[in-house]
């Protein structure tokens, strides 16, 4: 399973460091073919929040397929103007199994269509912002995560954890996700 995490400028750095770790945790602990990945419009360094420099392994251009994809949030407005960046998380949402998102994540996929008339949620500061943004969407308040089937997003930051955990439940087992959330000693707060 190929699973690609979607990177850009001023992202949180949490939102996707946290989900990476979880992934590919727990491919080293099943032994699993999972194949964990950062993936940017371009293939050149991103300077994620705090000025924290990433080389993402692969560009919109030249990823492998996606089975999971993982959008993140951050300073995700100049995200929103960028057509490319959208058509791309609508294509690839086309072939992907799951499509998650860490905070403000849930805007790009809102401006992308492809989660409308489902319940989300995002960071506490933005449930307002995506609720007036983006009429067509149930935004729920209060929640680490919201799990629609193919959809789960999550709320800020840290929350991206939970529901990366809560995904390895769903693709595996409770037991190994809470094996997992042990190896990082991490306390995965399930709701």
């Amino acid at each position: 399973m190929n699973i690609g995490i979607y990177i850009y400028d001023d992202a949180e750095v949490l939102d996707f460091s946290g989900p990476f770790e979880v992934f590919s945790t727990a491919k080293r602990l099943a032994s699993n073919h999972w194949n964990v990945f950062l993936v940017a419009e371009h293939n050149e360094p991103v300077v994620a929040r705090g000025g924290y420099q990433v080389l993402p392994h692969y560009s919109m251009s030249n990823h492998p397929e996606i089975d999971l994809l993982v959008v993140v949030g951050g300073v995700h407005t100049a995200e929103l103007e960028k057509p490319a960046v959208i058509d791309w998380i609508a294509r690839v949402d086309k072939q992907a199994t799951h499509v998650i998102s860490v905070c403000t994540g849930a805007f790009l996929l809102a401006k992308a269509g492809v989660i409308d008339g489902k319940a989300v949620t995002t960071h506490w500061e933005d449930i307002g912002d995506l609720r007036d943004g983006f009429p067509q969407l149930e935004v729920v308040e209060g929640r680490r995560w919201v799990d629609t089937g193919k959809y789960v997003t999550s709320g800020g930051i840290s929350a991206g954890i939970d529901m990366s955990l809560h995904m390895v439940s769903r693709l595996t087992n409770y037991l190994f996700a809470q094996s997992v959330a042990r190896q990082m000693d991490y306390q995965w707060q399930q709701r």
